[in-house]
């Protein structure tokens, strides 16, 4: 069943739907903050002129000028404590970071510095910044420009994690995350830049702590992130034409965390699977699983609950083996069959 608009965002009822690519929603989202809020500015490495690595920021240079589009050093740590500062000053900073991979070396600022001050200082200061960064496979990057590495920052107290699928929800999610008043991890994967989807003109958000079943099914819970939603649904088409159907759910936010929608989800099917890119050991999917287990859900499942995730190790440079690192459509339907049919 294709997945409907849920009424929990905050979006116009006569908004207009145009089918824009996940890029397009991205920069839209930003031309709306930086119009409604002059304290919304932007900076990254090659963002102004260039127009960012992946063409994100094209063309706001010349709308907005260089004191709100400003490019940076080549410093993640510059970048990042930089937001962190102004954010600290009352501007709402949108920081980039060009690869997720180059945010290590931006951990001090981020993990003690702005996930720690609103705490630190009694509430009486707030850092209201988004950092982000495209991550993931699939470009032949190889090893240091393609990781997820967002589960490290779901461990850290005082930041939000958050991983649209969608064009809808990039848009939605980015301007919540802006007008947030904590710090935020906006991870972007690189493969979802070019997919297309129906996106609602001019201003609405989507909230930070609501996961959205993308297909309703009844035989298996599907619970994915990311550039995994995506394939989670090709694999629900192919499998029903095998009269299988899965149920998919997407966290879209990874911290706050919307345990709800899943648990309702698992106690009508009965089986769950979880898929993400980053690899298994130590990966968000671990979380999920420790909630369905522990909690309500226990009790209505009819099979162990799985886990799919990318292989321990670095992302190799080959194209074949860059595949086989991480999940595919195709492992998918091999996971989620075998579960329904009993194959465990």
């Amino acid at each position: 069943m294709p997945n409907q608009l849920t009424k929990t965002t905050m979006e116009p009822e006569t908004a207009v739907l145009r089918e824009l690519t996940y890029a397009q929603a991205v920069r839209e989202a930003l031309q709306i903050a930086m119009t409604r809020d002059e304290h919304v500015f932007m900076l990254g490495e090659d963002i102004g002129v260039y127009g960012g690595a992946f063409g994100i920021s094209d063309g706001l240079l010349e709308q907005f000028g260089p004191e709100r589009v400003r490019d940076t050093p080549i410093s993640e740590a510059v970048i990042a404590g930089t937001a962190v500062g102004a954010a600290m000053t009352g501007m709402r900073p949108i920081a980039e970071i060009q690869f997720m991979d180059f945010i290590t070396l931006s951990m001090e600022q981020l993990v003690l510095q702005g996930a720690k001050i609103r705490f630190m200082f009694g509430g009486k200061v707030t850092v209201p910044m988004v950092l982000r960064t495209p991550a993931g496979s699939g470009t032949g990057a190889a090893a240091q420009h393609s990781e997820s590495l967002e589960a490290w920052f779901v461990h850290v107290p005082g930041l939000k994690v958050v991983m649209p699928s969608t064009p809808y929800d990039v848009k939605g999610l980015l301007l919540a995350s802006i007008e947030d008043d904590n710090p935020v991890i906006f991870v972007e994967h690189k493969l979802l830049y070019r997919t297309k989807g129906h996106v609602p003109e001019g201003y609405y958000t989507v909230p930070l702590s609501q996961s959205e079943v993308k297909r309703e099914g009844s035989d298996l819970t599907v619970v994915a992130t990311s550039i995994m939603v995506p394939r989670a649904l090709e694999a629900a088409d192919t499998l029903a034409q095998e009269g299988i159907e899965l149920e998919v759910v997407d966290p879209r936010t990874l911290k706050p965390y919307d345990s709800d929608t899943i648990t309702q989800s698992v106690i009508k099917t009965g089986k769950a699977l979880v898929v993400h890119e980053a690899p298994k050991t130590g990966g968000f999917g671990g979380e999920v699983v420790a909630e369905i287990v522990a909690g309500e859900a226990f009790d209505y499942l009819d099979a162990p609950v799985r886990r799919l995730a990318g292989l321990d190790m670095p992302i190799p440079y080959n194209r074949e083996l860059e595949r086989a690192a991480v999940p595919q459509v195709e492992d998918i339907v091999r996971e989620a069959r075998e579960l329904v049919q009993g194959a465990y």
